[in-house]
């Protein structure tokens, strides 16, 4: 195992120690918009259409997205449906809720507070409750709630970030009910970062105009998972463990109806009744879009999405996907792992091998992103790992200069510990960075009540599109799963009140339409999805880091 950095590299970080002293009072300015269109168009993986292409069926039909994603769409289904028993019903709900995460979890507890007894709702998740991208969330969650700070400062920092491609409507959701996730979570015993006074320690966030990221020093997201996990315990509602569902159910009328589950460890199929189903499944890190290597959990990879889209769903905004611009790039055992934006937001900057500053440290993500990929495609102004990886450093000890020493043990307890692992001592050295795959920025479109365009079925998180538009903010996404998981799970309730939410005859009749669809499609290569867990045994996986930089040339 690689202990500490190798000779070479330490001669870099030589280069940056001695230019500390003159960057604490220097920091870069901000790109024009000029600036950032140029290095958007050149250097950003979504404007680079080689790793592009059109879906060739289905409501979305023309729409442009990533290779990895129409890959998964021109697939054919994982099971047929003659070796489906639909008259065989294994479970019977009010509310099927598929994905244990953040959002999910959410939805539960809302769908219960709003008088769905326990027994009536039934989690699902392909691995364990918790194995979800919100346990990897480091930097914080948004919310505007200082009498600096309110809501509409918030959608504008959204709706500007997102490139003004969101969709307005959940945006405004998004903002207005931060403000009361947050005093839910404290209700719950949720530690928040707190100063002496006992108000909320808020720090900045990449494209925000206020300091609105409420923290749990960088386990935001594992803390506020370990508080929602404790209250689905604590409720007794019902999870089935490593149970991925692998295709939607519907009737006659083309309402969801539930959804096909498969036991991975048994290999057995499992048919689930429901009047409501809730798509809570995350997103697709895991596909490694464009190449990348991805901060996200070993089961991200779009099952909802595809589940969703051969019943009929409309999606939006695929084409989009967001690279955090700091993920690990040394040691090799870490890499694409997340470093936190909140390094850069304590004052943390970018740098290139001589010790000079790349770009100003809090950009929007894409473009940032952007700027880091830039200087390792195009220049020779990177550092390279023994292995070939190239990386920027992101200049950690800066932060104790500019906040008073224990500042990065203490707010970055997460970072010191990971690198500490590997004899880096990130409050003495800096941590070698490149951009990694990090959310879906787009999904399953929904409206602000989380209902589809089809009938039955709900969405909330990372799952769906429409809140972020093309680009999400820091923050922003924690703030999402647990308002939408909580809008989903109230309109759970109503619907499961309805004397007139009947379920028909079961039937997995779009799926037979689906397998005439790509029958007639004639494709080269036949693929089958969901993929429930990725393969990393190919060729295009050895070779994926000899392709990184000069693909990431346009």
């Amino acid at each position: 195992m690689i202990r500490g950095y190798p000779e070479n590299m330490r001669k870099s970080i030589d280069n940056v120690n001695k230019t500390r002293t003159k960057r604490l009072t220097e920091i870069k300015t901000d790109l024009t918009e000029a600036e950032r269109k140029e290095v958007l168009d050149n250097f950003h993986p979504d404007y680079n259409p080689k790793f592009k292409r059109d879906i060739s069926w289905g409501p979305n039909k023309g729409d442009n997205v990533p290779n990895e994603v129409v890959d998964i769409i021109e697939a054919y289904p994982a099971v047929h449906p003659d070796d489906i028993d639909l008259t065989k019903i294994d479970y019977d709900v009010g509310v099927l809720i598929i994905g244990a995460g953040g959002a999910g979890t959410t939805a539960a507890l809302w769908a219960l507070y709003e008088g769905v007894p326990a027994d009536q709702i039934l989690i699902v998740t392909k691995l364990r409750l918790g194995d979800c991208n919100t346990v990897m969330a480091q930097g914080g969650i948004q919310a505007a709630d200082r009498p600096e700070d309110n809501p509409l400062i918030h959608y504008m920092d959204v709706i500007g970030g997102g490139h003004f491609d969101n969709k307005p409507e959940l945006v405004k959701a998004l903002v207005r009910d931060g403000p009361k996730i947050i005093k839910w979570h404290k209700e719950l015993g949720m530690m928040y970062d707190q100063n002496e006074d006992g108000s909320f320690i808020e720090n900045a966030g990449g494209g925000t105009s206020r300091n609105r990221m409420h923290c749990s020093k960088d386990y935001t997201g594992m803390e506020i998972f370990r508080t929602l996990k404790d209250e689905i315990l604590n409720k007794d509602i019902p999870v089935l463990e490593f149970v991925p569902a692998v295709e939607l159910l519907t009737d006659e009328t083309g309402k969801i109806t539930g959804a096909i589950l498969y036991n991975i460890e048994t290999k057995q199929y499992f048919v689930v009744r429901a009047k409501t189903t809730i798509l809570t499944t995350g997103g697709f890190g895991r596909l490694h879009v464009a190449g990348f290597p991805t901060t996200n959990h070993y089961g991200a990879t779009a099952d909802g999405v595809v589940m969703a889209y051969r019943a009929g769903a409309i999606l939006r905004n695929l084409e989009s996907t967001q690279f955090h611009p700091t993920g690990a790039a040394f040691p090799e055992q870490i890499v694409g792992l997340l470093i936190t934006e909140k390094v850069r937001s304590l004052g943390g900057q970018v740098l290139g091998r001589d010790g000079e500053q790349i770009c100003y440290p809090l950009e929007p993500r894409d473009v940032e992103a952007s700027s880091l990929i830039k200087c390792c495609a195009i220049t020779d102004n990177y550092i390279e790992t023994p292995t070939g990886m190239r990386g920027i450093w992101l200049d950690c000890p800066l932060i104790d200069e500019l906040k008073g020493k224990g500042t990065v043990e203490k707010n970055l307890s997460a970072m010191f510990r990971m690198m500490k692992r590997f004899d880096i001592d990130i409050s003495q050295d800096p941590i070698l960075v490149y951009p990694t795959l990090h959310y879906q920025n787009g999904g399953v479109e929904h409206d602000k009540h989380c209902y589809t365009s089809l009938k039955g079925l709900l969405a909330a998180g990372e799952i769906s599109g429409g809140v972020h538009g093309k680009n999400r903010l820091m923050g922003n996404s924690l703030l999402e799963i647990n308002v939408f998981g909580r809008i989903a799970g109230i309109t759970a309730a109503k619907e499961y009140k309805k004397k007139s939410n009947e379920v028909g005859t079961l039937s997995l009749d779009h799926v037979r339409k689906v397998i005439k669809t790509l029958d007639s499609l004639n494709l080269q290569e036949k693929r089958y999805s969901p993929m429930i867990l990725p393969e990393y045994r190919s060729d295009a996986v050895r070779d994926r880091l000899v392709r990184l930089y000069e693909d990431n040339c346009a």
